[in-house]
């Protein structure tokens, strides 16, 4: 399995598609924009119940993608189970991705990560 191609794959997935990408900060959102990807909503603006509320009221699929550490982990329960609780559907196969296949613990370093794996090959 090619992990770098399916991280293409999948950030080509996320750009396409009208999902709400929640993250916890800025830098975390401008890389990701730097991929091209839309529709972020960054955690450090508001609560985290305004957040919640604020992604039920506007969409009904989201992708979390907080950092992969101890804090990351424990924003994604809260935002999951408060999301579900209101019948959003938490899309997590990106994040289960990562966690697998990669060596990314943060999504800031999402766009130095592919480029290091451009270089390896």
């Amino acid at each position: 399995m090619d992990s770098s191609k399916d991280l293409g794959l999948y950030l080509n997935k996320l750009k396409k598609s009208n999902k709400i990408i929640i993250v916890e900060g800025k830098k975390d959102k401008e890389a990701l924009e730097k991929l091209g990807i839309k529709n972020i909503i960054e955690l450090s603006k508001k609560p985290l119940f305004q957040v919640i509320e604020d992604i039920a009221d506007n969409g009904k699929e989201c992708v979390i993608l907080t950092d992969l550490d101890k804090e990351g982990k424990e924003l994604y329960g809260k935002l999951s189970a408060g999301l579900k609780r209101l019948g959003v559907k938490v899309d997590d196969s990106f994040r289960q991705f990562l966690f697998k296949n990669t060596k990314l613990r943060q999504i800031e370093g999402i766009t130095t990560y592919l480029r290091k794996i451009g270089d390896d090959r």
